[in-house]
């Protein structure tokens, strides 16, 4: 299996310019995409009430919201799929920044949807609220006339980046073009795929499955959807249930999406560091572990009080998390790749992402009280938080082991060119 991705992209990216107002139009999208199907929550109450239906009925609203959007399907599917992408285009060495940044319009859009939501609901109904917020969904049009393709013909500039990166890079290329050669001496095969696999391979980079590091990341992601959804989409439920109006039940998650903003370009400024960037899956796989912890320990919260403390404890561990997501899966496949792997794990995510917040719902019919649905959340969090820790250690672990073994490689290709010189040299003082 692979290593991580090379560093080289064949282009320049221009690390800034353009890409700020880039990285603008993707905090609006991002922002949309994942607060509003969140924001409705507000309305669950009130909907669960004129429709009759139960805790894991009224879940679907925004399960299916977005497990249709991580399926790459239409509406908000249009807004984030593109968002995550063009990032990876524009920057580079301030990649982990640039999706910091941009990953905080979720919680800059929740907290301001949280409130407004309940205002709409009291001045024209939930169904009067949801046609304003679907004009105000429209700006996202303005946003996307703002991601214009990055300029490619600039030549690729090797010296640019740190030297660590430029050597990463150059060695887990050499790796890759070692153990190609080996396993495939020649390209014959590649002339008999079928008509069907070739096609096939232009949209899909089915390869991926043979990858390492994005099996790692698929895997653990799987479950841990299970349980990444439910705690936003029950806050404002569970405050009301315990008897909180509804504005302050509303202001939870304002509360939450508050640390939430500050939270996620600390995370990204941090992941950028010296000191994180060559480990930041291990910043990643603490992440998730910290969401878990934060569900566990939430029923032991008592009174508003205690709410608010999990809201700023939650929107610490949801920004953390949040900022990382998607920076970790191009750390892990690199920007080449990150279209089709972006797309292969949203896809594939769609069904926890669809069924978590049902489930969850199921249990709180079936208990009558939210803490059981929080402890199988925290569990849900806790175990791909360990089996992150576990498999990212044994990922570097092997990473390591091909980076040596490049090296030796490098070394033979050098001696062998500089013998094979000697020996044309000395061919040719012979023949004069």
């Amino acid at each position: 299996m692979p290593p991580a991705a090379a560093t080289n992209l064949g282009y320049e990216p221009p690390d800034g310019g353009w890409g700020w107002a880039v990285v603008f139009a993707a905090f609006i999208s991002i922002g949309f995409s994942y607060a509003f199907p969140k924001s409705l929550t507000i309305y669950f109450k009130e909907i669960q009430e004129y429709f009759s239906v139960s805790y894991s009925e009224i879940a679907w609203l925004s399960s299916v919201m977005l497990a249709s959007m991580y399926a790459g399907g239409f509406g908000l599917a249009f807004n984030l799929q593109p968002a995550l992408t063009i990032i990876g285009t524009y920057f580079q060495v301030k990649r982990p920044l640039a999706n910091g940044l941009a990953m905080t319009g979720s919680p800059v859009v929740l907290s301001t949807l949280a409130p407004l939501n309940q205002f709409l609901f009291d001045s024209f109904g939930w169904r009067g609220s949801f046609l304003v917020l679907g004009s105000i969904v429209l700006n996202c049009c303005v946003a996307g006339a703002l991601m214009r393709p990055v300029n490619k013909r600039a030549e690729f500039q090797p010296n640019n980046g740190s030297p660590t990166s430029r050597r990463k890079g150059s060695v887990e290329a050499a790796a890759v073009d070692f153990r190609s050669q080996s396993a495939n001496p020649s390209t014959k095969d590649d002339t008999n795929k079928s008509k069907c696999q070739s096609f096939v391979s232009r949209y899909i980079d089915v390869s991926l499955f043979t990858h390492r590091g994005f099996l790692i990341y698929l895997i653990g992601n799987v479950l841990m959807f299970f349980g990444f959804f439910a705690p936003v989409v029950f806050l404002a439920p569970y405050a009301k249930h315990q008897g909180i109006d509804e504005y302050s039940a509303a202001l939870l998650l304002s509360i939450f999406a508050l640390v939430d903003m500050f939270i996620r370009p600390i995370t990204g400024f941090l992941g950028n560091s010296k000191w994180i960037r060559p480990r930041i899956q291990y910043f990643f796989s603490f992440a998730v572990l910290y969401n878990g912890v934060c569900h566990l320990l939430c029923p032991l919260a008592s009174g508003y009080g205690g709410l608010v403390v999990y809201a700023v404890f939650f929107g610490l561990a949801f920004g953390m998390l949040s900022a990382l997501l998607f920076e970790v899966l191009i750390d892990l496949v690199g920007t080449h790749r990150f279209s089709s792997a972006v797309g292969l794990v949203t896809i594939i995510e769609c069904g926890p992402v669809l069924l978590g917040p049902p489930i969850s719902g199921a249990l709180v019919d079936m208990f009558g009280d939210y803490k059981y649905m929080y402890y199988a959340c925290g569990v849900f969090m806790l175990v791909p938080g360990i089996y992150f820790f576990i498999m990212h250690y044994y990922n570097y672990k092997k990473l390591d082991e091909e980076h040596r073994q490049s090296m030796v490689v490098e070394m033979r290709i050098s001696e062998e060119a500089v013998e094979l010189k000697l020996n044309q040299n000395e061919k040719t003082d012979n023949e004069r």
